[in-house]
């Protein structure tokens, strides 16, 4: 075990230790322990290695060419929890893996909707989750949603294509570019989700997507500009921002 939390400690693996204990107790010989050190050090995601990523307290199957879920993402999904009541239509939106909507079905027990354009994101997010559907955004949804969802959630790429490059190797160099690239400011797409979304969320409904701090007040007027009431909220003392916003309700 020394030797191995050696080997990950010099190819850069900050949590050395635990991802020597995870890799050893995922191998069943020492062969399979090898060939799972070697991807290890070689820049690979440990999600992608193990073939699993936990996120809100739940294991969730992944894959290569799957966005891997971040901690931080589960303030968004705080957030999407305290808004859906029992019974819900929720729809995961760019699910990737189905990370969120699998941890606010945990939570909650809503009706569950996740949708992908991506065909490896999709085949991961089957395993994790219910009612999975490939497409472009809301291409991919049946129409009897539209107008019935209470909480749409959007965890869209919103790293600004010129900010790529500086991200982590395992992320720049493995994740699918089309899960990390917001476009030239990074809103890209929340930009076309925020155009549609009224138009799919029930009365009162709400639209929840991730944010980097920096880009809160234009992710919040992309939402007021396609006639949402938005806000923003933050994680006090952790770089987690959600932006929020709400069909209007006549009268």
């Amino acid at each position: 075990m020394t030797d191995l939390v050696a080997r990950l400690r010099a190819a850069g693996c900050v949590f050395a230790e635990e991802e020597a204990r995870l890799l050893t107790e995922a191998a069943s010989s020492p062969a399979e322990l090898a060939g799972l050190t070697e991807r290890r050090v070689a820049g690979e995601p440990l999600e992608y290695v193990l073939g699993w990523a936990e996120f809100h307290g739940l294991r969730l199957h992944i894959g290569p060419g799957v966005f891997v879920p971040r901690h931080r993402t589960e303030f968004l999904v705080d957030q999407a929890v305290a808004l859906a009541r029992p019974g819900a239509v929720v729809v995961d939106l760019c699910c990737g893996c189905g990370a969120v909507g699998a941890a606010i079905a945990a939570a909650v027990p809503v009706e569950l909707h996740a949708a992908d354009v991506s065909p490896a994101a999709v085949a991961a997010a089957r395993r994790n989750v219910p009612r999975v559907y490939q497409g472009d955004l809301f291409a991919a949804l049946p129409g009897e949603l539209r107008g019935r969802v209470e909480v749409l959630v959007a965890n869209v790429p919103y790293v600004p294509t010129g900010e790529i490059g500086l991200m982590p190797p395992e992320a720049r160099d493995h994740e699918p570019r089309q899960a990390l690239d917001g476009g030239a400011d990074g809103l890209a797409v929340l930009r076309r989700v925020a155009a549609s979304a009224a138009r799919w969320l029930a009365p009162g409904g709400h639209l929840l997507s991730e944010s980097g701090r920096r880009q809160a007040g234009p992710a919040v007027a992309v939402l007021a500009g396609a006639g949402l009431e938005a806000w923003s909220v933050s994680a006090e003392g952790e770089e987690a921002t959600a932006v929020i916003g709400r069909v209007r309700v006549a009268g």
